[in-house]
């Protein structure tokens, strides 16, 4: 009996070791602050925020219902044979700070991060460039060939865009990096006690509740807009905002997809903000037992036409795996369905520049 007494003893105390550690581990800086004070009273006050947390405008949920964790261990540890792409990708490098911009110019730089220049105006939406998607260096590592460009390469940014707080989305590293470029930040509620708790002063941060918009200048304002997906960097979900944004840009219209996965929102966003000379949507980090987050390829071609969108630039792959589909699966089904449905899309190699309304790369790169 003794020696049963101190083996349980010792297993709690290993219990408990271990779960401080891991709560010690999740006070660093990456994986940044909840909302308090004013940001949080704002919060309280969205009609998006019940219970306790954000919610999406349709019921979602992340896991589908009767999801077996097993089967999901299982696909883990099977994944396509070619989740990741058998030799580096190719790329263009561009001069971002030299980049013309009579007409919106757009330079993807792999999964979701993006820069769009206009007339003198800098847009940087999602950066990640520390090569990596996870609150560490040895997780989530970015595909060889997609780190092209670093926050050295950017230019000075009058607005950086964050569409939710996840990490291959909002990228602790790229971020403090970036403070000295940036003059505003623009993101939803509740995420600027992140960026504050990285050094981001409280007045260069604008946050959005859904359908709000924010002047930036005669010609250019920036709305968000309702997407369906989730939040959360932590254990909890739910505390900060998720959303897609709507950028109207010297006479140009811009939809800034995020993450979402397929709903009714995007019928109301085409006939409140549409037509749209582009629409920049994710597509990749699908399955199975997740399809109300993230959108399947084929509805990615009706999402794009419910905003009424000329064209699409696909997004959210060939930088990360964050799935188990093929690493090129999502621009093949894309454009299948896409020829199918008579839809324009745009299929640039990182760092090609698109510009509106003249220049829309379509080389197939990715069949390697």
């Amino acid at each position: 009996m003794k020696r049963l007494r101190t083996t349980m003893l010792t297993l709690l105390l290993i219990v408990a070791i271990t779960a401080g550690a891991i709560l010690l581990f999740m006070q660093q800086s990456p994986f940044g602050s909840d909302p308090t004070a004013t940001r949080l009273e704002r919060i309280r006050h969205s009609k998006n925020y019940k219970d306790g947390l954000f919610q999406n405008l349709e019921k979602t949920a992340v896991m589908r219902e009767n999801a077996s964790y097993v089967n999901m261990l299982n696909d883990y540890f099977h994944k396509d044979p070619h989740n990741t792409p058998p030799s580096p990708l190719p790329s263009v490098k561009t001069d971002l700070k030299a980049l013309p911009d009579d007409k919106p110019a757009i330079v993807w730089f792999g999964h979701s991060s993006y820069l769009i220049k206009s007339k003198g105006t800098t847009v940087l939406i999602d950066p990640v460039f520390s090569g990596y998607a996870s609150p560490v260096s040895f997780f989530g590592k970015s595909f060889a060939g997609s780190d092209v460009y670093s926050v050295d390469d950017m230019p000075a940014i009058d607005l950086l865009v964050i569409s939710h707080d996840h990490y291959d989305h909002l990228d602790y590293k790229t971020i403090t990096q970036l403070i000295p470029k940036v003059k505003k930040f623009y993101t939803g509620l509740g995420v600027g006690a992140h960026l504050e708790r990285w050094g981001v002063p409280a007045d260069k941060i604008v946050e959005f509740d859904w359908n709000e918009t924010q002047a930036v200048s005669d010609s250019i304002n920036l709305t968000a807009v309702p997407a369906r997906h989730f939040s959360g960097r932590r254990f909890t979900r739910g505390k900060t905002l998720w959303t897609a944004f709507v950028l109207k840009l010297n006479g140009y219209a811009l939809y800034l997809g995020g993450d979402s996965g397929y709903g009714t929102h995007f019928q109301e966003i085409g006939v409140t903000y549409g037509p749209f000379d582009v629409a920049v949507l994710e597509c990749g980090q699908y399955g199975k037992d997740w399809p109300n987050i993230h959108m399947f390829p084929e509805e990615v071609v009706t999402a794009a036409q419910d905003l009424r969108a000329k064209t699409i630039l696909p997004v959210h792959w060939a930088k990360f795996s964050l799935a188990y589909h093929a690493w090129n699966e999502p621009i093949q089904r894309l454009l299948k369905k896409a020829q199918e449905q008579g839809m324009d899309v745009t299929t640039p190699r990182i760092g090609e520049p698109v510009v509106l309304n003249s220049s829309y790369p379509r080389a197939v790169w990715w069949n390697f």
